[in-house]
């Protein structure tokens, strides 16, 4: 059986699979960040940055794809200096970072977990920004949104917000 020319493409080309994850909790009177975009919602996430769950879970995700040291390492929490950082300045240093090694995002595929407000009517724009941080097209940023169905402990009470992300990276 003889190899098509996609199929030589996809074995010459350099492509690395990342997942990432993240978990925070909600607290009355926090602002609530997803994806580099501002949400209404009475809770916020309990961070030392902005506590950005999206934005966290992809930065894991891509400094996984690299080979790379993850978000804790590299941002840790101990230090003063990003205490209340935007994580979306923060991805666009990873993405710098990764861009260093050699690779881009092909694309990206996210879960937001949170009970409490609704993200339907926020997808485009997370998809947007996200695709406007990374560089790419938003029809390469999957976003999408689900509850917790009242189960799960605290994602089902509304008192936390956990994100899924998985990333394409090519050379």
């Amino acid at each position: 059986m003889g190899m098509d020319s996609g199929m030589r493409v996809g074995m010459e080309a350099n492509m690395r699979v990342g997942t990432g994850w993240d978990l925070h909790r909600l607290e009355e009177g926090r602002s609530l960040v997803i994806g580099g975009v501002s949400i209404p919602s009475s809770k916020g996430s309990v961070a030392h940055s902005d506590g950005d769950v999206l934005i966290h879970a992809i930065i894991d995700a891509m400094l996984g794809a690299a080979g790379m040291d993850d978000i804790g390492t590299l941002f840790p929490d101990t230090d003063p200096s990003y205490c209340g950082a935007d994580s979306s300045e923060l991805l666009s240093k990873v993405v710098e970072l990764v861009a260093a090694c050699g690779f881009h995002v092909c694309n990206l595929d996210t879960t937001v977990v949170i009970q409490s407000p609704k993200l339907g009517p926020y997808k485009a724009a997370i998809r947007q920004r996200l695709a406007s941080l990374l560089g790419v097209e938003p029809s390469c940023v999957g976003v999408k949104a689900k509850t917790a169905e009242g189960i799960l402990g605290e994602l089902g009470t509304g008192s936390a917000i956990m994100a899924q992300a998985v990333v394409l990276l090519g050379t």
